[in-house]
């Protein structure tokens, strides 16, 4: 069958050029947004007056037909049809006969592809705000949990100071809030019109790109022609968005592989989201956090492919641009894999205290207490900071802990000792003594915790809202 755009030539297309330039195999993907868009495009088509109301309605009538079989997963793809408008095209021809070539009046599939991803990243950036709200859920509910569970806090991987668990697991409802914030905020630019601009220049049928805007719930329409078709800034901003909630992920997954070792014994994760070993039965591996901070490679890999395709591509558009939805559809499919098993897998992990306790009372965490106490009692803190250097060595010399010395042993380092510095050394001493904002004292944890649960509630609303919105 001749090409929809064949009049021009003299020849068929080479077959392995046919194959090698058709995106039907990965752009099908956005099948339904393409009918969506067109639905809008073909209304205002007849809302303007360029197509009699009889040909807009058997194009509609067409297109909800290609939907439904969309949705049944019936429609058939064909690679010399190239991309996913023009086989939606051809469908539609099938379906309601010559009527159906009526459909491409004022509009390219310049404007017509960048609209079908606008619609398709819309979508995604809600559904990923609403299941990093889940993780948050699943984390907060773990530190609600645990508020009265210590754990060493580290640095350089080094025990540092003893922390709450919950306040450990809100750091991560803090990073996660960032996310859904950075994905909200890139929902003001993805959320703009370019159906309408053309290939480069716009139409000149008295088209109403405000009327399409309005009946796919876009807030605006691209000022510019030729930005509008050119523009993947939004795919890249989605793709960095991504890039650092992977990260995030991945510093999570780091975590729970320790924690989760015979070494550390922290925690456990549940068997369902474990695997085992075709050699050793007593191996119980957590696949699904490695695979997370294993995957992220691949998404920072899809950032910088786009930003590479971009960086010296002339106005407007180019077919180099084809190359902007294969990574797209992995990140997302990576992000959808990793989110819909974290706040599942965050749930019903089973926290060791007694073994994070045991881990806090055979280390030297609360050294930096002893050296507050006499910075307390009028000793410069640099002085003090030399005194507990010294009393540390001397417990590493004789395989002892701080809360195992005397008050004998304290007072040949210094005088200012007294027995209340057993108090001070405490784990939970330690702890609530961080009574500052956003510290780790149980009350202060308690109230982020608090104000987490109040952006969890918005969170849930902006999602509700969209959906609401979408129907």
């Amino acid at each position: 069958m001749s090409k929809l755009w064949g009049g021009r030539f003299t020849k068929q297309t080479n077959r392995l050029v046919e194959e090698y330039t058709a995106s039907i195999g990965f752009d099908k993907a956005l099948a339904q947004e393409d009918v969506q868009g067109s639905l809008a495009h073909v209304s205002m088509l007849g809302k303007c007056g360029i197509l009699p109301e009889d040909d807009v309605d058997k194009i509609k009538e067409g297109l909800h037909t290609i939907l439904q079989k969309i949705a049944r997963g019936d429609l058939e793809y064909s690679v010399s049809d190239e991309d996913i408008h023009m086989n939606i095209e051809k469908q539609l021809i099938d379906e309601v006969g010559s009527v159906g070539g009526k459909l491409h009046t004022g509009r390219s599939r310049n404007d017509q592809v960048a609209t079908d991803m606008h619609l398709y990243l819309r979508k995604r950036v809600v559904e990923f705000a609403g299941l990093l709200h889940d993780l948050q859920e699943a984390l907060i509910g773990q530190a609600k949990a645990n508020l009265n569970t210590i754990l060493p806090g580290y640095t350089h991987l080094q025990r540092a100071q003893p922390i709450l668990f919950a306040h450990h697991l809100m750091a991560y409802v803090s990073m996660f809030q960032r996310d859904i914030e950075r994905l909200q905020d890139s929902y003001k630019r993805i959320n703009v019109l370019p159906l309408g601009a053309g290939a480069l220049a716009g139409t000149t049928f008295p088209i109403d790109r405000h009327f399409v805007a309005e009946q796919l719930n876009f807030d605006s329409v691209y000022e510019n022609s030729l930005d509008a078709v050119s523009d993947r800034d939004f795919i890249i901003e989605f793709l960095a968005d991504a890039s650092i909630l992977m990260m995030h992920l991945s510093r999570l997954s780091e975590e729970l592989v320790l924690w989760s070792s015979t070494e550390f014994r922290f925690i456990e994760l549940d068997d369902a989201f474990c695997t085992g070993s075709s050699i050793m039965p007593q191996k119980k591996n957590p696949d699904v956090p490695e695979l997370v901070r294993g995957k992220t490679g691949r998404v920072y890999g899809n950032l910088m492919g786009l930003l590479t395709v971009l960086k010296s591509l002339p106005l407007a558009y180019n077919k180099d641009m084809q190359e902007d939805k294969e990574g797209m559809f992995d990140t997302v499919a990576t992000l959808q894999g990793a989110l819909r098993l974290f706040a599942p897998m965050i749930a019903t992990m089973t926290v060791n205290g007694d073994r994070m306790r045991e881990a806090v009372n055979k280390d030297f965490s609360n050294a930096t207490d002893i050296a507050d106490f006499l910075a307390n009692k009028g000793m410069p803190f640099r002085q003090a900071h030399e005194v507990i250097g010294k009393t540390v060595l001397y417990c590493i010399q004789n395989n002892k802990y701080l809360l195992d010395l005397t008050l004998d042993e304290f007072k040949t380092f210094s005088s200012l000792f007294d027995d209340t510095i057993y108090t001070v050394l405490q784990p939970e001493t330690v702890v609530n003594a961080r009574n500052v904002y956003g510290g780790t004292a149980s009350s202060q944890v308690a109230a982020a915790i608090t104000r987490a649960e109040e952006r969890l509630q918005a969170t849930g609303a902006w999602v509700t809202e969209y959906l609401e919105k979408s129907k």
